[in-house]
Parts: structure tokens; sequence; C-alpha cells
């Protein structure tokens, strides 16, 4: 999906300003409501925005352990392991990946005791082969997307010239 200077201008406000109303974005940007909210409607069918819940941290909800669990799966049982995987709460994302392992799941966890715990559950799923845990020691880059929207915007910018 090709995004212009108008969507990479209203992803900056989303990411800056969650909390602000339609219509306080569409006096910022100077465009009328409907423009803007063609727009949001746009970008949502594209995929572009995929929600609007709150970025929550685990480490205040009383999980301040992040391990990444690499995860070797038995041929032909990614899926199901996958599937498994959904149902363990302290497991806050899953990928498939290239590499040393078939998935990669970042982890939350109250302690060294509870992260232990998890990575023994994990290696109790039928088709998982073996798991390796890295744990994390400090975020030094934050989960962020404003660099990547200002990039693109400034690609789509270039374009047009």
């Amino acid at each position: 999906m090709a995004v212009d200077q108008l969507d990479t201008r209203i992803l900056r406000l989303l990411l800056e300003q969650p909390r602000t109303s339609v219509r306080e974005y569409a006096r910022i940007l100077g465009v009328a409501r409907g423009t803007l909210q063609a727009r949001l409607d746009r970008l949502e069918r594209d995929g572009v925005i995929t929600g609007v819940a709150p970025s929550l941290s685990p480490a205040a909800l009383g999980h301040p352990v992040l391990a990444f669990v690499h995860i070797e799966v038995t041929q032909g049982h990614l899926g199901d392991v996958a599937d498994a995987l959904a149902g363990v709460p302290e497991i806050i994302e899953a990928h498939s990946i290239t590499g040393g392992g078939d998935l990669l799941a970042r982890v939350a966890a109250r302690d060294a005791g509870h992260l232990e715990d998890v990575v023994q559950q994990l290696n109790r799923v039928p088709g998982v082969v073996r798991t390796r845990t890295e744990v994390a020691l400090r975020e030094r880059v934050p989960h962020r997307l404003l660099p990547l929207v200002e990039a693109i915007g400034r690609a789509a910018a270039q374009d047009r010239r």
C-alpha cells in the first residue's frame, strides 16, 4: 500500500498523540474531518493501522523478566506447536523464523524461577524438540514505529518530485 505525506502526518499524530479526537487531528493537520476519516478508514482497511489498544508494560504488571526463547520444532508440527504457544499467557508474541530454530517467542516472567517454569512448560509441548533461552538485560531501543513512518514519508515525498 502506498503511503503519502498526509498519511505519514496522520500516522505520526496517532503515534505521538493517541488519545486525541478525530476532530482535533483534522484541526492540527488542517484538513477536513471527512478527509481525515476517509484516510483513517483506508489505513485500517489496508492493514496499516491494526488497532487502537493502549501499550502495556509487562514489568509494571509484575513480569519484569523478558526473555527470547528459540524453539526447535519437529518437522510438520509447526502449526500445532504455535497453537499450543497461544495458550501460554506469558508468551507475548511468537514468530516463525529462519536460522537456528523454527519459532522465536518473547516471554515475560515474574522472576528467573517463573521463566524456568515457562520454558519447561514449552519443552513439554508435543512437537518441541528443544529450546534455547536468552534473557534480555536492558532495553536499548524501545519498540518504535515513528522513525520507520518518517522514512516512508520522506521516500514518498522524494518519489513525488
